[in-house]
């Protein structure tokens, strides 16, 4: 009996144990697993993608309302700089020096009629917009290209960004009478130009972007032994690509800028907006110099606007953000 006794009190209180472990889990708040809250998170979105199916969800704002919205802005600075203009050229000016800002119904009804005027005026424009959008290709294949060489190592970018920097800063009429010396004076020397004023922004925001990437992924693709490659394509281009497209925004508007001062001061070959715009200038011809300027501020405009608006596709669909 005593032998049997003794077996029994440790199962009794191995029992004891179980109940009483047992007893506090099912008295205590049941805490959620990470798996529960993917699963309710799963849930919630599925149920809302239902509501939002059978038009429970919030209402939608018409496109038209939207697009009023956006380009208010836009109307309320045009309309600022038609005031203003009209009130320099007829509050301002006296009669006899009216001819230098004559009022915008005016300039603009004049050469819009004129055939003669406007005809060489687009096909100059169409020039300039072939030259602005091969030096922005060329810009971003050299930016991009010349930003993953300095995120490759510290020394690539202590050696390479210095000449960045320089190329930056140096004005670019000193370099113009240089590259016409050794380009020529025709079209390859007006994309030099253009690449040269397009490309910094490039280099620096997307050599911003790849070293973006925080150093728990860097770690994470260090455990799973990713090559250079994988790390380039699966997070240091991921991470980067908010910052190129704000590289790409600016280079945009930059190489209109290129291709105008490239037609400017390089006239060897067909005439650029820019070279028009020199020519009205000599000239005193104020009707096509007003027209030429606010054709080539509507190209500026368009351009940028065209990869804000791709910006806002890609990455804001990316990120899942309203940019």
């Amino acid at each position: 009996m005593k032998t049997t006794t003794t077996k029994a009190g440790p199962e009794r209180d191995a029992l004891d144990a179980v109940g009483a472990e047992i007893t506090e889990r099912a008295v205590a708040p049941m805490t959620p697993t990470e798996t529960d809250v993917e699963s309710a998170a799963a849930a919630d979105v599925a149920d809302e993608t239902a509501e939002q199916a059978h038009g429970g969800g919030a209402p939608t704002t018409p496109w038209w309302r939207s697009a009023i919205r956006q380009s208010a802005p836009i109307l309320l600075a045009l309309a600022g700089i038609a005031a203003i203009w009209y009130l320099v050229s007829l509050a301002l000016l006296p009669q006899d020096q009216r001819f230098l800002l004559p009022p915008p119904h005016e300039v603009f009804s004049r050469a819009l009629t004129n055939s003669a005027l406007m005809t060489p005026m687009l096909e100059a424009l169409g020039r300039t917009m072939v030259v602005a959008m091969i030096g922005l290709v060329i810009a971003v294949a050299l930016g991009i290209g010349w930003a993953v060489v300095m995120s490759s190592s510290g020394w690539a970018e202590r050696i390479l960004y210095p000449y960045a920097v320089i190329m930056q800063t140096i004005p670019i009429l000193a370099l113009v009478p240089l590259i016409g010396i050794w380009f020529g004076y025709g079209f390859p020397a007006r994309v030099i130009v253009c690449v040269i004023i397009a490309l910094f922004p490039m280099i620096s925001n997307t050599l911003f972007g790849l070293q973006s990437a925080s150093p728990s992924a860097h770690d994470l693709f260090t455990l799973n032994k990713a090559t250079a490659l994988q790390r380039l394509t699966k997070l240091k281009f991921p991470a980067a690509l908010p910052s190129i497209f704000t590289g790409l925004r600016n280079a945009a508007g930059l190489s209109v800028i290129g291709a105008m001062v490239g037609d400017y001061f390089f006239q060897q070959g067909p005439v650029g907006i820019g070279g028009l715009l020199r020519t009205y200038t000599l000239r005193l011809q104020m009707d096509a110099l007003f027209t030429a300027i606010a054709l080539t501020a509507v190209f500026g405009v368009l351009v940028f606007t065209i990869f804000a608006v791709l910006d806002r596709l890609v990455i804001g669909r990316w990120y899942g953000l309203k940019r």
